[in-house]
């Protein structure tokens, strides 16, 4: 019923278990072939979203199944936070619980099957998706420092059914699975049945049919990918770690090349904004020169500044401030939110402190006086959203360093900063 020969040399596998019929079946197939074959170490997942009264009794369930198979079980509760998607909320909590928990190389195992591939189709049909939504479920793909796998997705519901029923296994129903205000359950529960009725092979065609598009977007990520390669070119700040594009570079394509270089960037650091959020787009590429403008997508924003297009997320996103005193120079310096510092100078340097901007700042600059710092930012072309972030260094009230900008100390004075991660969000 599947291939599991991929994955064999991972360092450890795991399996998304939820106690329900997909996941219980894949957990008996992986299980008897870890006793057949040599693999991996294999562990069970259960997320504990909390969602439910029933869903208390479901780690004990998972456990009683565990036991006699010698699978070690985690249960990892997980806070599902509020949206206008109950559905998207708890996917999100659960996936964020597998990325912490897949080390370099692992693999986490999911029971996704034939007929969800065909209901995820026919569902982002509806909802207007474009050809990234509409491709299909991946066989592989990356999550956090693993991947992800889905070796059931060439096998029907129904076959894995008879699967349970002959070998006698037991599994839980959720509740939930009836409720038809879910929109997959009232497709499922509703239009499916209907649609076999009349179209008996009706998934299996859905589900070849988002092959065709996974194919067509293949095509296209190759199109982006090679336009994307020239707008990546002539990237300032890379000690920043900040990712951007050439902003003239993506204007001069056609507008569809626009769209589908972007996807495609985004779709590795953040959820795609839908059709309507596309505008944001738009008016960032149509302000004024001298403007400063934010398109705000789920996971974090596109800010346009210098001619490029930056995305920022996680800290790069909290403001900083305040004053740190250096209490020993000789060892770095962790800011609040904002990375490290460490200080490089050919004599010792007491008291000092790092600060950053608050305006009027003023610095002397070897070879040509004291210089305004403000103008001093402008003429390196220092994006604007960095410079709230930069770590000054003070002696007194002395100003003596800007981080990473050798030109802006003194000679023997320099400010080395590793900024904060530019996390990423779901991709």
């Amino acid at each position: 019923m599947i291939n599991l020969t991929p994955w064999l040399h991972a360092p450890a596998w795991y399996i998304a278990f939820s106690g329900g019929l997909d996941s219980t079946v894949l957990l008996h197939l992986l299980a008897d072939h870890a006793r057949n074959h040599p693999t991996p170490p294999l562990r069970a997942v259960h997320i504990h979203h909390g969602l439910q009264s029933a869903a208390d009794a479901w780690p004990a369930h998972c456990q009683a199944i565990c036991d006699p198979l010698g699978i070690e079980l985690q249960v990892i509760p997980v806070r599902v936070g509020p949206g206008a998607s109950r559905e998207q909320a708890a996917r999100d909590a659960r996936y964020a619980a597998f990325k912490q928990l897949l080390g370099p190389g692992d693999v986490l195992f999911t029971a996704q099957h034939r007929d969800d591939q065909a209901e995820t189709v026919l569902l982002r049909l509806l909802r207007g998706a474009g050809l990234r939504g509409l491709s299909s479920m991946p066989g592989q793909r990356s999550l956090g420092q693993g991947y992800l796998a889905r070796p059931l997705l060439d096998t029907s519901r129904q076959r894995l059914h008879d699967y349970a029923c002959a070998h006698r296994l037991q599994w839980i129903e959720d509740p939930s699975n009836a409720d038809l205000g879910f929109d997959r359950n009232y497709l499922r529960r509703e239009v499916m049945p209907r649609l076999q009725q009349r179209w008996p092979q009706a998934s299996q065609n859905l589900a070849r049919s988002a092959q065709h598009l996974g194919e067509a977007l293949g095509l296209l990520d190759e199109l982006a990918m090679g336009d994307l390669a020239a707008a990546e070119q002539g990237a300032a700040l890379r000690w920043a770690g900040i990712d951007s594009l050439d902003l003239d570079v993506l204007k001069a394509l056609s507008a569809a090349r626009q769209r589908n270089a972007l996807q495609y960037w985004l779709s590795q650091r953040s959820r795609l904004p839908d059709t309507r959020h596309w505008a944001g787009w738009a008016s960032l590429c149509a302000a004024a020169g001298d403007a400063q403008p934010i398109w705000r997508l789920a996971d974090g924003q596109l800010v346009r500044s210098q001619g490029r297009v930056w995305w920022l997320s996680g800290d790069w996103l909290s403001p900083v401030g305040g004053s740190h005193a250096w209490v020993d120079p000789g060892t770095p310096l962790g800011l609040p939110g904002n990375g490290q510092v460490r200080v490089i100078a050919g004599q010792s340097l007491r008291p000092l402190h790092i600060a950053y901007r608050q305006g009027g700042e003023v610095l002397d600059v070897p070879g040509r006086g004291r210089r305004d710092l403000k103008r001093l930012l402008n003429e390196l072309q220092v994006p604007h959203f960095v410079r709230p972030r930069l770590p000054l260094l003070y002696q007194g009230e002395r100003l003596l360093a800007v981080a990473n900008l050798p030109a802006l100390g003194q000679a023997d004075c320099q400010l080395r900063w590793d900024p904060p991660t530019n996390a990423q969000g779901l991709s």
